[in-house]
Order: C-alpha cells, then sequence, then structure tokens
C-alpha cells in the first residue's frame, strides 16, 4: 500500500480517510532492502535483516556460487532403501525456513493471549504451537515451486518450453478428444523423481464454443471465457496408490478458432493439504469448509502468465479478484469468530497488482483498494472498540529503466567471463572465477569473491573494503546513457548498517537503486544481459526493489501514535506492548503509543472477543 497512492484517492476510499480522521496516517520506514521477504521477518521478529538472516528473494551459497529462495526449502528423507526403479523412504522429510529469530506472536501466545495469524508472509511452515496460523507468501504450490501455470494450445509453431512461471504444452487432437497430463510434484518413490501427473480429458465443441472436461471420474462443461471453480485431484504415487492431494482451476480461454486453455498451478487443498500450512493443522480445513476453497499459494495472483502473454489485463484482473475474495471472506470469517486478543490478515493484492498496473492504470489499482477499503469498513463496523492498523511493509513506484549489475561489473573488471562474446547466463555458467572479484544476486545484493569464502575467492580480506569502496564509487556515479540521469541513490555497506548481518551468507554490498530504476530480472539469477542500462519492456511495471528512503509503508490506526518516524521494527514492540508483554532486549523498535495499560487492553478484548489488525503490501 503506497502514501502517495492513498493520498490520490483519500475521497474514493471512505473507510480509509475515516479510519485516519479518527486517529492517524503516517508513512511507515522501511527497511534496506524494501523486499517484502526482508521486511515482514522484520515485523515477526522485530530483528534488522542482520538479525533474522533474510536480505533479498533470492540468496546464494558461496561455497556452489548458485542462487537459491531465501524463504526455505524441503529436506528430502535422510535413508531410503531402492526397489527397482522405486525408493522406500525409512525417515520422514522436513522443510526448512532460512528465517531467523522468534515471531512476536510466540511471545503473545505464552502469556494466553488469543492469536489468529492469516496468510502472514515469510510464515511457512506453521509451527506447532498455541496460535492459530495460515501460512502466507513462501508458501509453495504442491509442485513445491512459487506458483507455476500450465498453458496448453494447438496454435501452429508452439513447442514444449517452460518460462520463470510457466508451462507451455503443445496438445494433439484425436478428432474432438485430447487427454492433457497436468504435471504435479516429483515422486519421492521413484529413483529418478520423475513427475507426478492427473490427466484432463477434454471433448471439444468448437461450433458451441464449449467444451467438456473430466478429471478423474468428475466432469464439467465450460464455454470459452469461463473459469472453473477448484478442482480436487490426487496425485498418484504407484498404480493403485493415491498421493498428495492438489487442487486447480481451468480457464478456458479459447475454444473457437484455435484452443488455449490455462492451468493454474497445483494449490495444496486446504482440506488435506500435503505441507504444514496451517496450526492446528486442522484450521486450514475448519476455513475452507467454512469460507470456501481459497488459493494457498503464497503469491497466488498469477503475474507470470499476465508477463508470459497467456493471460491479457482483463484476465489478470479476473483471476487477481478471485484471490482477493476468496481471501477477504477469511478475514470475514475469523473476525465474525474472534477468540479476543490479537488478530493478523495479510491481503497480498495491493501488492501484486501494484507490480502489474501501476502508473498506467490508476482506475484498476484503485479498485484494488477500494477492496481493502470495504473490508476495513466492515470491520470498523463489526468491531467498533477494537484497535485497528492497518500498514504496509513499503509502498511503491515506476519501474521503467532495468540495471543489468553484472555487465556493469564486467565492464569495469571486478566480473570476467570465459567467452566474452557469449552472455554468463543464468547461474554464472560463463563466467571465469578465476579472474572475478566481485559478482551480484538478487534484487539489491553484491558479493565479493571473497578467498576463504567463496568456492572460488580471489580477494584477500585484505583487499575486500578497496573492491566495495570502487564498486560503490563506480555505481553511485552511474549515468543512464539515455537521458544521464543518476541511476543509483546510495549503496550500502551491509555489515555498516546491519552490525549482526553473517558475513558467510549476507550480501557485502546492497544497492539503493533511484525511481525509475531496479536490477534486472537477468541480474536476479547471476546473468549480464549486453546493456548496462535497458528499457523495461516487461508487463512488470511498478516495484519498490529500491532506497528504502522512496517507498515508504503506511501506518493508519484509529489511535495516535507518539512518534514523529515510525518504523516497521516498531509494530512488534508496540503488539507486545498493548497486551502488557515486554519486547526481548533484541527487538530495538519503540513502542509507538502511549501508557495506556496493556492488561486494560487485554480485559477489553476479551470483554469484546474482538481486535485485529490487517497488512497489506
Amino acid at each position: 500500500m503506497d502514501p502517495g497512492f492513498l493520498s490520490r484517492h483519500w475521497n474514493e476510499l471512505p473507510h480509509l480517510d475515516r479510519l485516519r480522521q479518527m486517529g492517524e496516517c503516517k508513512l511507515l520506514r522501511t527497511v534496506m532492502p524494501p523486499q517484502s521477504p526482508v521486511a515482514w521477518s522484520t515485523f515477526i521478529t522485530g530483528l534488522d535483516p542482520g538479525g533474522h538472516g533474510i536480505f533479498d528473494f533470492v540468496h546464494r551459497r558461496p561455497e556452489a556460487l548458485a542462487p537459491y529462495s531465501s524463504m526455505g526449502e524441503a529436506v528430502g528423507p535422510a535413508w531410503k532403501i531402492p526397489l527397482g526403479p522405486y525408493v522406500l523412504p525409512l525417515s520422514s522429510g522436513k522443510i526448512e525456513t532460512f528465517r531467523q529469530g522468534t515471531p512476536f506472536w510466540d511471545i503473545l501466545a505464552r502469556r494466553g493471549v488469543p492469536v489468529t495469524i492469516l496468510r502472514m508472509p515469510m510464515d511457512f511452515p506453521a509451527a506447532p504451537g498455541h496460535d492459530e496460523e495460515l501460512s502466507g507468501m513462501g508458501t509453495p504450490d504442491l509442485r513445491g515451486t512459487n506458483g507455476v501455470y500450465s498453458f496448453y494450445t494447438d496454435a501452429p509453431g508452439v513447442t514444449a518450453h517452460d518460462t520463470a512461471g510457466g508451462r507451455f504444452v503443445p496438445i494433439r487432437w484425436e478428432g474432438r478428444h485430447a487427454t492433457l497430463r497436468l504435471a504435479g510434484p516429483a515422486n519421492p518413490l521413484r529413483r529418478d523423481g520423475a513427475e507426478t501427473s492427473v490427466a484432463i480429458e477434454v471433448d471439444l465443441d468448437p461450433a458451441a464454443g464449449a467444451a467438456r472436461f473430466e478429471v478423474q471420474g468428475r466432469s464439467f462443461v465450460l464455454a470459452e471465457g469461463q473459469w472453473s471453480g477448484w478442482i480436487h485431484a490426487r496425485f498418484p504415487l504407484l498404480a493403485g496408490l493415491g498421493g498428495p492431494a492438489g487442487m486447480f482451476r481451468i480457464f478456458a480461454k479459447r475454444l473457437r478458432d484455435g484452443f488455449q486453455l490455462y492451468v493454474s498451478p497445483v494449490n495444496l487443498d486446504p482440506e488435506d493439504p500435503a505441507m504444514p500450512i496451517a496450526n492446528p493443522p486442522e484450521l486450514a480445513r475448519e476455513l475452507a469448509r467454512a469460507a470456501g476453497a481459497f488459493y494457498t499459494q503464497g503469491m497466488p495472483q498469477d503475474t507470470a502468465a499476465l508477463r508470459d502473454g497467456v493471460f491479457t489485463l482483463a484476465d489478470y484482473l479476473a483471476q487477481s479478484r478471485e484471490v482477493s475474495r476468496e481471501h477477504l471472506r477469511l478475514l470475514r470469517y475469523a473476525v465474525e469468530h474472534a477468540r479476543g486478543g490479537f488478530l493478523f490478515f495479510h491481503f497480498y493484492g495491493t501488492d501484486q497488482d501494484s507490480h502489474m498496473l501501476w502508473g498506467r492504470h490508476e482506475a484498476e489499482l484503485l479498485d484494488t483498494y477500494r477492496m481493502v477499503d470495504d473490508a476495513v469498513g466492515w470491520i470498523m463496523q463489526r468491531a467498533p472498540e477494537a484497535h485497528l492498523i492497518v500498514m504496509s511493509d513499503h509502498g511503491f513506484t515506476s519501474f521503467e529503466r532495468a540495471v543489468n549489475v553484472n555487465r556493469w561489473l564486467v565492464e569495469h573488471g571486478f566480473m570476467a567471463l570465459r567467452d566474452p562474446a557469449a552472455e554468463a547466463g543464468e547461474g554464472f555458467q560463463n563466467v571465469d572465477w578465476a579472474h572475478t572479484r566481485a559478482y551480484a544476486v538478487g534484487l539489491n545484493g553484491i558479493y565479493v569473491n571473497l578467498q576463504g569464502r567463496e568456492r572460488e575467492g580471489t580477494v584477500s580480506p585484505q583487499e575486500a573494503e578497496a573492491v566495495m569502496t570502487a564498486i560503490r564509487n563506480g555505481l553511485k556515479a552511474l549515468r543512464d546513457p539515455e537521458n544521464g540521469a543518476a541511476v543509483v541513490e546510495e549503496v550500502y555497506r551491509t555489515s555498516s548498517i546491519y552490525r549482526d548481518a553473517n558475513p558467510r551468507y549476507a550480501p557485502d554490498l546492497l544497492v539503493g537503486y533511484r525511481p525509475p530504476y531496479r536490477a534486472s530480472w537477468e541480474t536476479v539469477l547471476g546473468g549480464t544481459p549486453p546493456d548496462v542500462v535497458a528499457a523495461n519492456d516487461d508487463a512488470w511495471i511498478g516495484d519498490h526493489c529500491i532506497d528504502p528512503k522512496f517507498v515508504p509503508g503506511v501506518l493508519l490506526s484509529n489511535w495516535r501514535s507518539t512518534l514523529a518516524d515510525p518504523t516497521i521494527a516498531d509494530l512488534p514492540v508496540t503488539i507486545l506492548r498493548e497486551f502488557g508483554a515486554s519486547a526481548p532486549p533484541q527487538m530495538a523498535g519503540r513502542a509507538l503509543y502511549g501508557p495506556k495499560s496493556g492488561e486494560e487492553h487485554v480485559r477489553q478484548s476479551q470483554r469484546k472477543a474482538e481486535s485485529g489488525a490487517v497488512g497489506t503490501n
């Protein structure tokens, strides 16, 4: 949620406007870098990135020099017995989160304060305890990815291929019939890890612009342009043996004059989730049965389908709005059944829609904000005595120009390529590490190729400072060749701004770009396209992964705070204080509100059994 956008539209957002008139609306200072996993980890733990260990969506392992997701990973069973093409696991696997620190709600729960956390970013897997939790951003689809859609078409010339967020599948008809294979997770019982799958049977009637579909004995008909509801299926591991449960939605994009079918990422089924998305485990089932099936995927708005040209803008908005409606039903159910104490709900639509609509589709983005406004108005009416906070972890700005950081490092002698005429490719495939002194991974980070840390380190600890100074000075002097504008606001020495940053894993430098610049998509995974600065021709037109001074978040509340410059790190300390709990010493934030007794607030919440906080991006 962006403060500038709010200020332009108070008249169209009456409930948020009333909230600020009852209390306040202030800028909320975010973290460096202002990325969602980084900022929400600070909100959860009260620690800066040096303490919680999350610096980007993408980190790298120094011994492998390979990128990986900062949000966690699945670890398979340690012991297996081979049986022909299959393996028999003797121990269970687990899911590890890389975020360090204690969530503030664990402290509340130990004090007996009822806590309900719905779709908190960076809260996967849901940990056992006394809370009610439904995991949010970071929750994978059934295949273990952030979400991969499938697109089936009979268009001539289309070959099977994958994009960053999708899979294109050409189909062949047998008359008017086709069998589509929808990929599921890798089969843990097979030595080759072959994908599981389910069959989608299609019988097409192009004259009528309709098709009949059948999935595991259940059939339905869709007209061209129509969406299905949730389709539940199991992905079998062995013949006759049930497998993990998943669910997906189908969009019959074209059924006349060609065939185009979109199938959503296979979401974990909340009725029978294959991964720990809720605590207690039955909470997901309770929510699904009470409020209807919902996207469990952590980043459910399918921005990838719009970026790949599979969705039109109208298609994307239809899908995004359905995601939001499903999740807002969860919020209403939670408020109606509130147990008192603390309630958190995260609305992701403002973030994802801003990425795709910013600066060009103001009216459509305003409709997304109106969904938040309506929800806030309903909560204010339903729970008039609750202390209500609406906050966001960052704001937004335009993303018009992409910076290829590794290309800049090559041109300035910090990175070397084995074949200078070729690009490095994702994952540094063409990098000459013996002659490389620094490299970039992720949206804001730069790493020194340090001896004793990196697999093929070339820079001694004594030389590292000079290398970082030269990179900082060079990037601050970088000008866009198209218009002469400065590209970088500041380059931060990570150890200077975050004292506890683990030097083995933290980036050595963090780049704070100026609007409308941002690191290129190729930079994120180690690529080196030919130009240092290039036009952003992607459908992803808004962003926030720049210097934090340009993208503060929002703090709205029906109480007035005592601090003129609140930060996201102040919120966990504030919440603990409101319930009479002391923040642990490692939390550096300040309490936003005055000496109102936390015990009084506890008694009030217990009397009314209603208290809430709504978080947005």
